[in-house]
């Protein structure tokens, strides 16, 4: 195990020699509401695409939302030239968790510097979550309704399917566990049709068969979801792991990934007691698939600062303070032994205790009580199986959300909110 200290983006060099041709980096956080995480990620994310010639950047974000975003900042054809405005229009909860200024000062260089580059080779912006059903049905209905009107009977007879459930899709998955007539077969025929005319050339194509994926996938999740426990995780994270893998596909044999998401979806869940509750997650699931060598798993954390967060789910975000990290903590061990800012790059050699004992690593949801430190928000963890570097920050500061009303959000996953 080697520690550097970290000053500028400058000091992310031994870690961009560890990442050397891997294929996927992924890129946690200890919550979604911190400053510092998504600057450093930001950082490092600009140096892999400038540097080491990644692909594009995958983020724990709906398809419809990011999809916007990626034809700003790769400048397709009736894409909005500002990429702030194309975050601006984020409506679901939590909107900060991608509508803030780290991200925009992000998206901003990322559409400057694809300016520069030849068009096929320009690093897109995608998303890889399952929430979105309504607007990934809407954006179906809009690209037959131009390209393949002859199929949109396919997606209309789907969308027919959940109407009778409006907005509110928990009641499906309520429903379908009484009545044998599932949507199940009508999505299942949508991404087929979907799939089998989108290997042709052009992204809309592609976006389409992947909005059809987003329905499959957000059909299984809300049926996992009122029968409790893991599955309802395990089916979201699945789909991210195949969205990713649908992306690195699309984009060639070259292609390279950046992952940004919470560290309970990229810290591999074999080193955590996640795996005791049958969870996988993306990183575990992304070097089962691709091998060891060809991902790099990066976590972050901190000791004490400030974040924001939502008191309960659907509530406006506040900005909270996170106080001290709890006695016995992975976290309170490194406030006494790291420096304030530090790179820490787990190899074969020895490590210390605090690297391969299995303690408490702080995990913070978009809903946050710091009361309730006591108890949770804590991931038990041996540190340097779950990543390959790590990143700790003692102290940070809260997020910078961009302006948004506030909208209801899905129903919380499992752990809550991450």
């Amino acid at each position: 195990m080697v520690v550097h200290r970290l000053g500028g983006p400058g000091d992310f060099d031994p870690l961009l020699e560890r990442v050397g041709s891997a294929r996927v980096v992924m890129l946690g956080e200890a919550s979604h509401g911190t400053h510092d995480y998504y600057r450093l990620r930001e950082q490092l994310t600009r140096r892999l695409i400038a540097e080491q010639g990644f692909s594009f950047v995958a983020v724990e974000g709906d398809w419809p939302d990011c999809d916007r975003v990626h034809r700003s900042v790769t400048a397709m054809p009736g894409g909005m030239v500002d990429p702030l405005a194309a975050l601006g229009r984020y409506d679901r909860w939590p909107t900060w968790m991608w509508a803030n200024g780290e991200v925009a000062r992000f998206c901003m260089w990322l559409r400057a510097w694809n300016l520069e580059q030849a068009e096929p080779v320009r690093a897109g912006f995608h998303g890889l979550d399952v929430y979105s059903l309504w607007e990934s049905m809407q954006a179906i209905f809009d690209y037959l309704g131009e390209e393949e009107p002859a199929t949109l009977e396919a997606a209309q007879e789907a969308y027919r399917c959940f109407e009778p459930y409006g907005r509110r899709i928990e009641e499906y998955g309520v429903a379908s566990r009484f009545v044998s007539a599932r949507c199940e077969d009508e999505v299942v025929r949508l991404l087929a049709r979907t799939r089998e005319q989108a290997l042709a050339d052009g992204p809309d194509r592609f976006s389409a068969w992947q909005n059809a994926a987003v329905i499959a996938g957000a059909e299984r999740y809300y049926r996992a979801m009122v029968a409790g426990g893991p599955q309802s995780w395990n089916v979201r994270d699945t789909h991210m792991a195949d969205t990713l893998e649908r992306l690195l596909d699309y984009y060639g044999p070259d292609a390279k990934a950046v992952v940004w998401a919470h560290n309970t979806h990229v810290g591999d869940a074999r080193a955590t007691d996640m795996t005791d509750d049958g969870m996988v997650n993306i990183g575990q699931l992304a070097r089962e698939r691709y091998g060891d060598e060809e991902v790099v798993l990066v976590g972050f954390g901190s000791y004490q600062g400030n974040v924001i967060a939502g008191p309960r789910w659907g509530a406006p975000w506040e900005s909270m303070v996170v106080p001290p990290a709890r006695s016995g903590s992975l976290e309170h061990q490194l406030h006494g032994l790291l420096p304030e800012r530090a790179l820490v790059l787990f190899d074969d050699g020895e490590q210390p205790d605090w690297a391969t004992e299995t303690l408490d690593h702080r995990a913070i949801g978009v809903v946050y009580d710091p009361s309730f430190e006591k108890w949770g928000n804590y991931v038990p963890t041996r540190l340097a199986q779950r990543y390959d570097a790590f990143v700790w920050c003692d102290r940070t500061s809260a997020l910078n959300p961009l302006p948004a009303a506030p909208v209801p959000g899905e129903l919380e996953t499992y752990p809550a909110g991450v």
